[in-house]
């Protein structure tokens, strides 16, 4: 096989960095829970892991990626697709990497996708209805969301085989329509079905670790590097370019929550600073190959004020996203979305359609609307429906007892922490809790 040995490892290199991201989204949403519920939040990122892997094996990277017989909604069912994979190759001329390297690499997109949701339905879900739910999920939206958008087919100029929106001339370099709103739509479906916390509005539901969520979105920060740059598919100019634009929107976000925070509240936060960087990096994802690195800026300014502002929405409209999800990933990945219809430019990538701003009408802007909505409907749908059925049917969330005395105990048996430290296995008093340990006792009650 012809194969180009630095591209190959490259995008070796850049799967590994996927997959950082999906315990860096477990420390980033476990710091965010309150104590009690740190590892039952952690295990729904670890459990992605497990399951999808094997779904994608099986039968995902076909459905997605599998050109024969594509209608333009899925691919194909072919059990021994990965097989053929591990023989062929993917690219052009001297760009050629293995295909299963290509697999591997989507693969991570399709774990962390499902994890993403689960941060809306903190402290109160069933470890094996969640489970159930993203094995269902993927197979019935992701999968075939990800043929929708990422799938060129045999590429220009007849795109055989080809998704109905890559086939249209929707832009997505790496997932701001396939992840983040196809995300954010089945996590705001998923806390509509599964209803507000206990004490929603009336007790303080604070980050219990802020230093965990700050490790969390460092490790996705850096793991986002491999997503957007990734995508690229080689390590040439156009790597470089979205890695550029990545990081000085991320960090443009940043700035722009803290300020909002700093206008509105008094005081910027280090839980604000965070959440500021995932916005910007969501902002970015589909727009990362298609933008100037100063149009890159105005979309994390963008990004980080509006998300800032729309995490109050739930407030407001009733709604109990308990990390954020929506008010994050579904805005932060519409605003991305959206803003290429007004600044991509062909001039930093030759394959791209000019925005409104470069004198290319409104057209792309016209198709990256419909794109957004498309995938918000379908897995807003089928995540509500799918997520109805299981709480009526096994049961999605779990008692009220359970729910107050901690999710941990009642689904896993174990605590994130144990601060009974005497040898002689008694609790200790109350009064000797100092430091640390007092105040986790405090947020645990």
């Amino acid at each position: 096989m012809d194969i180009n040995a630095g591209d190959t490892a490259w995008m070796l290199a850049s799967s590994a960095l996927v997959l950082l991201m999906t315990p860096g989204l477990a420390f980033f949403y476990g710091g965010l829970t309150r104590a009690k519920s740190t590892l039952n939040m952690m295990m729904m990122s670890f459990v992605t892991i497990c399951i999808i892997s094997i779904l994608w094996t099986l039968y995902g990277f076909n459905e997605a990626f599998g050109d024969a017989g594509s209608n333009g909604l899925w691919g194909h069912l072919n059990w021994n697709g990965m097989t053929a994979a591990a023989m062929a190759t993917f690219g052009t001329g001297t760009d050629k990497i293995p295909m299963v390297v290509f697999a591997a690499f989507q693969l991570m997109f399709a774990i962390i996708t499902p994890a993403l949701i689960s941060g809306s339905i903190a402290d109160r879900t069933k470890f094996m209805s969640w489970s159930i739910f993203i094995t269902i999920w993927a197979t019935l939206v992701y999968f075939p969301v990800a043929h929708w958008v990422f799938d060129f087919g045999t590429g220009a100029p007849d795109f055989e085989g080809a998704g109905w929106l890559a086939k249209w001339g929707v832009e997505d370099f790496a997932g701001g329509t396939a992840v983040h709103i196809n995300a954010g739509a089945a996590a705001l479906a998923l806390c509509l079905v599964l209803g507000k916390r206990i004490g929603f509005r009336k007790d303080p539901m604070r980050p219990h670790n802020v230093p965990f969520v700050l490790l969390g979105a460092g490790l996705l920060w850096f793991g986002w590097f491999g997503f957007n740059a990734g995508s690229a598919l080689t390590a040439g100019n156009l790597a470089g370019i979205a890695f550029m634009n990545t990081q000085v929107a991320t960090a443009a976000a940043m700035g722009a929550w803290l300020v909002v925070e700093k206008l509105r509240d008094g005081r910027p936060t280090s839980v604000g600073a965070a959440s500021g960087a995932v916005a910007g990096l969501v902002a970015i994802t589909p727009a990362c190959a298609f933008l100037t690195p100063l149009t890159s800026i105005l979309l994390g300014l963008i990004a980080g004020a509006v998300c800032a502002l729309a995490v109050g929405l739930k407030y407001k409209l009733g709604y109990d996203d308990s990390l954020d999800v929506v008010g994050v990933h579904l805005v932060g990945g519409i605003i991305g979305c959206l803003y290429l219809g007004f600044f991509s430019t062909a001039e930093i990538n030759s394959g791209a359609t000019n925005g409104l701003f470069f004198g290319g009408g409104a057209s792309l802007l016209g198709k990256q609307t419909v794109a957004a909505l498309s995938v918000f409907t379908y897995s807003f749908v089928i995540a509500f429906i799918l997520g109805w059925v299981i709480n009526k049917t096994i049961g999605f969330r779990i008692s009220a007892e359970a729910e107050v005395d901690g999710i941990d105990l009642a689904e896993h048996s174990e605590t994130a922490y144990e601060f009974d430290t005497q040898s002689s296995g008694g609790a200790i008093p109350s009064g000797h809790l100092t430091g640390v340990h007092a105040r986790a006792e405090e947020t645990q009650s």
